[in-house]
């Protein structure tokens, strides 16, 4: 937890989280801290169950990561999708890439960002283009592409040798 708060830029970030979390009328608790560190520690998609898994030694029950995750996806923190069954969640309201799509692999299952910009810019021309064709106004979206990643498409070629 120290390596996380020690530096500045997450001190405001946490900073700001908390009033956002206050504002929506709820405490800005140690377990909902420990909990959102793990989305800045990780890097990556995470579901519930790992999350709780990281904190589980923290006496954080498995419905207390379940109830924190979904205040934290209503008030626009995180930003859930679904995979199989099963939700993942990343920063939404710091994320590095606010527009991006997203594939997983169908052997591994992996979850990754594509984060082109040529890609987004077309994506942003066509989400435009809905809006105009359909009078629509559209706030957010999710992309998922399914197929194998690269390190599976290679051990399958391996196999197949």
């Amino acid at each position: 937890m120290d390596g996380v708060m020690n530096n500045v830029l997450t001190k405001d970030k946490f900073s700001l989280i908390r009033k956002l979390i206050e504002k929506n009328g709820f405490k800005f608790t140690k377990q909902r801290k420990l909990i959102l560190e793990q989305f800045f520690l990780a890097d990556r998609h995470l579901s519930v169950e790992e999350i709780y898994q990281r904190l589980k030694e923290n006496n954080i029950g498995l419905a207390t990561v379940y109830r924190n995750v979904k205040i934290f996806n209503g008030i626009g923190i995180v930003k859930g999708i679904v995979v199989d069954g099963v939700s993942y969640y990343e920063l939404k309201i710091y994320s590095k890439k606010p527009l991006h799509i997203h594939f997983q692999c169908v052997k591994c299952n992996d979850i990754i960002d594509i984060d082109e910009r040529k890609v987004a810019l077309e994506y942003l021309k066509l989400n435009k283009a809905i809006e105009d064709i359909n009078d629509l106004e559209i706030y957010d979206v999710n992309i998922m592409l399914v197929g194998l990643c690269k390190r599976c498409r290679e051990e399958n070629e391996c196999q197949d040798r």
